[in-house]
């Protein structure tokens, strides 16, 4: 009988990783992200090469970003249950999720269009961290530190710190695959006119996305024995 080899992923975290998966193709779907950023720069210097290596950096400070949350949470379990974490990050959520509904318009504004691969990095980042990309995966994050931490001999969520990672990677990744995709065939087929005609306003559905996510963090962090809360108690 051959030895089993343990899983990488527990399946009680798998709905966090497929939330992780999925926020991430809806970060990459959203111009706001930089899609549409490096879209531009290609057009200007009608160049399709610029396009894709301006998507590598964007999606490098992005990640920035989400490490730097997931930095934050870590941390904070050393002094925080998981179940108190994971309410207070709801709130934040809704809190952060209602001022973004009076204020979905408003943009940070950095660069101009001759940016540097560094410019880039810095924009991406300071755009997912204005625009609350990382706090709206925060949950999944402390639901996948919390259940992979459970399963450590130390039952700590703070040893659930690899599976994190390895979450934020997945989620880049998709973001990236999603955003080459967008870029691709709106550079070749649909052209910027597209987004005068049909383009749905993804500010306000980013706005309401954060008030659901923080909703849902607090119903599940109040539901007995969620997201992992009774298991590091």
């Amino acid at each position: 009988m051959l030895p089993q080899i343990p899983s990488a992923t527990h399946p009680e975290s798998l709905g966090a990783w497929l939330a992780l998966v999925g926020f991430g193709a809806y970060h990459g779907l959203n111009p706001g992200m930089g899609w549409l950023f490096a879209l531009s720069l290609g057009l200007q210097q009608r160049s399709q090469r610029a396009i894709w290596v301006s998507l590598l950096p964007i999606a490098g400070g992005h990640a920035a970003s989400l490490v730097l949350v997931a930095m934050l949470i870590l941390a904070g379990f050393q002094f925080i249950p998981a179940g108190l974490l994971q309410i207070g990050t709801g709130v934040l959520l809704v809190a952060f999720g209602v001022y973004k509904i009076f204020r979905y318009y408003r943009h940070p504004r950095w660069v101009g269009m001759k940016v540097g691969l560094v410019d880039l990095t810095w924009w991406s980042f300071l755009m997912a961290t204005a625009h609350g990309a990382g706090l709206m995966i925060a949950p999944a994050l402390i639901s996948i530190a919390a259940m992979e931490g459970a399963h450590q001999h130390h039952m700590s969520a703070a040893a659930g710190g690899p599976g994190v990672f390895l979450g934020i990677l997945a989620h880049t990744m998709a973001m990236l695959v999603v955003m080459t995709a967008v870029a691709w065939l709106v550079y070749r087929h649909l052209g910027l006119a597209v987004l005068r005609r049909k383009w749905i306003n993804f500010d306000l559905i980013w706005a309401v996305a954060l008030l659901l996510v923080g909703a849902l963090s607090l119903v599940t962090a109040s539901y007995p024995g969620g997201q992992g809360s009774e298991a590091l108690k």
